[in-house]
């Protein structure tokens, strides 16, 4: 098998959005200092946060619509892989679709809780759909309220999967 060629991704991005209705798209640059921490527990002593934005919900939960949807998912994270469901218009939904945990990988983290290798999950994996193309709803309203959801849940860590 020939091997793919790169995504330009860039130009990819700007198609996209023009798509949707949006002014070509103004990449972020973040400035200043940066909130991160050192890891201050052992994983088998942590309990770990999960968000991924790869837009997965769970079968009866409402799907992501496509146009600055800043809404997240809570997924318990005991959910079966067969009631996961995923929408997104920036990547190829395929491998996700086929198995969910390609995007949101709930069997791997249940069986390092079991092995002990981690101590706890939190409850709910947060998730939402990446791509979203303003930056100021992200930081003002969707990236505080997953960090209230976490603290709420008493995590030590927080694992995040971007599509």
């Amino acid at each position: 098998m020939a091997p793919r060629p790169p995504v330009d991704y860039i130009e990819r991005t700007k198609s996209l959005y023009s798509s949707l209705g949006h002014r070509p798209y103004a990449w972020v640059s973040n400035t200043g200092d940066y909130p991160w921490q050192p890891i201050r527990k052992a994983l088998g002593a942590s309990k770990l946060g999960v968000v991924a934005s790869g837009g997965i919900y769970r079968h009866g939960q409402v799907a992501f619509h496509h146009k600055d949807d800043v809404s997240y998912r809570r997924i318990p994270v005991n959910t079966p892989i067969a009631e996961l469901r995923t929408t997104h218009f920036a990547y190829d939904l395929s491998a996700a679709r086929k198995d969910p945990n390609a995007v949101l990988p709930l069997d791997a983290l249940n069986n390092l809780v079991a092995s002990a290798r981690i101590r706890a999950l939190a409850s709910n994996a947060l998730t939402f759909m990446g791509g979203i193309y303003s930056s100021r709803k992200v930081r003002d309203v969707l990236a505080p309220a997953i960090v209230a959801e976490m603290q709420k849940e008493a995590v030590d860590l927080a694992l995040l999967i971007p599509v």
